[in-house]
């Protein structure tokens, strides 16, 4: 009652009907205030601005409201509109100016516009729902009120070396039938997976795009069955601020904050982080050819990259660039990851080509990019990890050379390519692999290990079944004839394109990809493979899956029963990380003994103890890393001895001599049949020779170091 008594609770006047009175500026957006809405939008160039209510679901508006002068601020419209209904009414706004496309303006007021910080976008409430031919208004702002009860959770805050990531697809995950869940390719069947991905020893996730998109938008037809294609990974937002609708359970009712809020609290609860995979380098509004629905007709020169015509220029790939040096732009993406931050608690950041983050308003490389430095000393992103994905689509490839400011991680591209050649027996890849499993100083000599996310497979390119069945892509089914996707995938098939039954085949490539999660698991960094590796998914050669809604992309279940070896096998390599610090250095080593060991931090080996071969026609490679050295010496931890033999042929591996009171204790062996390829983490094995290893053609052998016991 107290708030209804205030001075700006009180109209100043009406329009047919409804009460209005100046607004507020800040924040844009819809904001609730007592006994109104507050709706706030930016344009430079608009010469006005209509703000159109509709009821929710109805086709033609309630109101227009025409924003009257005294209620611009600057280059702000702000008007609060009083006595409405907010769970039933949709907004948007018509804006008026010149139509200009040779300087850029391209204004247009018979198109109603989506408000870019809407906090929810209906239209697309449940999957794949079908457009309203006579829908004037497809994508529709929503009202949110938060009133979520977070009760005590705030995130884990892991330290980043201690991470372990899970990319996931969110419809994906759970899509499947045999995910058995009640709501299948939603955010809420994520929560009923999270023992699972507990179990796995995963304390990470990392969600393909959740912001609003239109799956339905995909000109291409499957030559294949003839079917529409979709745009089932997302990269293509129609707003930055709003979850997926389409992911909710429930979408139809308004609800998807909710159900995406619960299933962070409760993934927060079992000890996984959540970082979001964000694509802030273009919006699904295309080039010139595309549609209109937001951004371009509320200031197309603000939001834009244009060249000296009023062109788009195109260093996404898909049609416009967002010119996020912009200062305005720049607080945009700001307030956007701030939001994600503080009211879904999220805690961390994945940027979608995001060397695009760092050009100019002509799309020139910026040495200082004001929008990577205000991310990384923002203070409310200041615990939300930060990760690039350094390139662009234009060209411009910045790993090791990223914009860092001391908070920058990177996908590490060198990591997946060097792994992947060494792993199929490429000559000259022990050195490159040896500064990999390092943590890549060569390219983070200051930033440390923890700058690199080391990744063999992610979403973008093969799984790491088809990673080791296919040398070629098999992308017909994209109907895009064969341009889409990568053509230097770095992989072998072991002989037969594509699925077989050959028991040699079969094993050769169950034994590389434990050797593809063995390396990874033992390497300095941070470690992410993708939904379903764990399980032997296959998408059947098709390294760029983006339109296929189909068991293509769903993860099947049904694999956890079916490849119970290779599920083992990565439950208790993770396990393995997580019980060595050593493992998860937070500083580069350095090759010499700075605790008095007697060993150095990290020493490299070949068939000879300290005598490593890193030639070009070196197939072979070992490290040793000494426990004592674990996280800067103040943790405790055994050494671990990992010998990597690529070659076709099994070499005879000499161990390094220990302290006498220590002995070798084998935990994998690739070479071996399961179940004794590995072991639970605690439970190894004394080698009955502790002078050398006969580590089979193609496997890698990981012993660690202990006081001899009477095993």
């Amino acid at each position: 009652m107290f708030e209804l008594d205030r001075i700006d609770s009180h109209a100043t006047r009406s329009y047919q009907g409804f009460k209005l009175r100046p607004g507020r500026p800040l924040p844009f957006g819809a904001t609730r205030v007592p006994g109104g809405i507050n709706f706030s939008i930016f344009s430079r160039d608009a010469t006005a601005c209509t703000l159109i209510l509709f009821e929710k679901h109805a086709l033609e508006p309630l109101v227009e409201i025409p924003f009257p002068h005294n209620f611009r601020i600057g280059n702000v419209f702000c008007m609060v509109v009083f006595d409405l209904d907010f769970e039933n009414i949709e907004y948007g706004y018509r804006m008026d100016g010149p139509w200009a496309p040779a300087v850029g303006h391209r204004f247009d007021h018979s198109r109603i516009l989506l408000d870019p910080c809407a906090k929810a976008i209906g239209g697309r409430d449940v999957w794949r729902q079908p457009d309203r031919p006579t829908d004037v208004y497809p994508h529709r702002a929503r009202i949110v009120f938060d009133d979520f009860d977070w009760e005590d959770d705030r995130p884990p805050e892991i330290p980043i070396e201690d991470l372990v990531i899970y990319e996931m697809h969110v419809r994906g995950f759970t899509r499947h039938p045999s995910a058995g869940v009640k709501h299948p390719g939603t955010f809420a069947a994520i929560r009923d997976q999270i023992p699972y991905l507990e179990s796995l020893g995963v304390n990470c996730v990392e969600l393909m795009p959740i912001f609003e998109f239109d799956e339905l938008d995909n000109p291409h037809i499957n030559p294949e069955t003839g079917e529409h294609l979709v745009n089932y990974w997302g990269y293509n937002s129609i707003g930055f601020f709003a979850p997926k609708a389409g992911y909710a359970a429930t979408g139809r009712l308004g609800m998807e904050v909710d159900e995406l809020k619960n299933v962070i609290k409760h993934l927060h609860r079992r000890g996984i982080e959540v970082i979001l995979d964000v694509v802030f380098n273009h919006t699904a509004e295309g080039n010139e050819r595309g549609q209109t629905f937001s951004y371009r007709g509320v200031d197309n020169r603000t939001y834009y990259i244009l060249g000296p015509d009023g062109e788009y220029l195109d260093f996404s790939g898909v049609g416009n660039t967002l010119n996020c040096n912009n200062p305005v732009v720049r607080a945009h993406v700001l307030d956007c990851l701030r939001y994600w931050a503080s009211e879904y608690h999220i805690d961390g950041f994945r940027f979608d080509l995001a060397s695009i983050l760092g050009r100019d308003a002509k799309g020139t490389p910026l040495e200082n990019p004001p929008l990577i430095e205000a991310l990384a000393y923002d203070p409310i992103l200041a615990k939300c990890k930060l990760i690039a994905e350094a390139w662009d689509a234009a060209g411009l490839y910045q790993v090791g050379r990223f914009p860092d400011y001391g908070r920058w991680a990177e996908w590490n591209g060198h990591y997946r390519d060097t792994a992947r050649r060494f792993l199929k027996g490429d000559e000259g890849q022990a050195e490159p692999m040896a500064q990999s499993l390092a943590g890549s100083p060569h390219l983070y000599p200051w930033r440390g290990p923890t700058a690199s996310i080391n990744f063999i497979t992610a979403h973008d390119g093969f799984t790491l079944t088809d990673l080791v069945s296919y040398n070629h892509k098999h992308n017909a089914a994209n109907g895009e004839h064969g341009r889409d996707g990568a053509n230097d995938n770095a992989s072998w098939n072991c002989g037969v394109e594509g699925p077989s039954d050959d028991p040699a085949v079969v094993a050769l490539r169950r034994r590389q990809i434990k050797n593809a999660v063995a390396v990874l698991m033992v390497s300095q960094g941070v470690p992410m493979f993708v939904m379903g590796d764990e399980m032997g998914r296959s998408q059947g050669g098709n390294n760029n899956a983006y339109c296929h809604d189909d068991e293509r992309s769903w993860l099947d279940w049904g694999l956890l029963e079916r490849n119970q070896e290779l599920v083992r096998f990565f439950r208790h390599m993770i396990g393995f990380r997580h019980a060595h610090p050593v493992l998860r250095s937070p500083d580069h080593l350095t090759g010499t003994d700075r605790v008095g060991s007697g060993f150095p931090d990290i020493s490299w080996h070949g068939v000879e103890a300290w005598a490593p071969d890193h030639g070009h026609g070196s197939r072979t490679l070992a490290m040793l890393l000494c426990g004592r050295h674990a996280k800067r010496g103040r943790v405790p931890d055994e050494m671990i001895y990992v010998a990597m033999n690529m070659h076709w042929e099994a070499h005879m591996f000499e161990l390094p001599r220990l302290p006498p009171e220590l002995g070798w204790y084998r935990f994998a062996d690739t070479g071996m049949p399961a179940p004794s390829d590995i072991c639970e983490p605690g439970t190894e094995r004394r080698l009955p020779d502790q002078h050398a290893y006969r580590v089979g053609p193609r496997a890698v052998v990981i012993v660690v170091a202990r006081v001899s016991s009477a095993r």
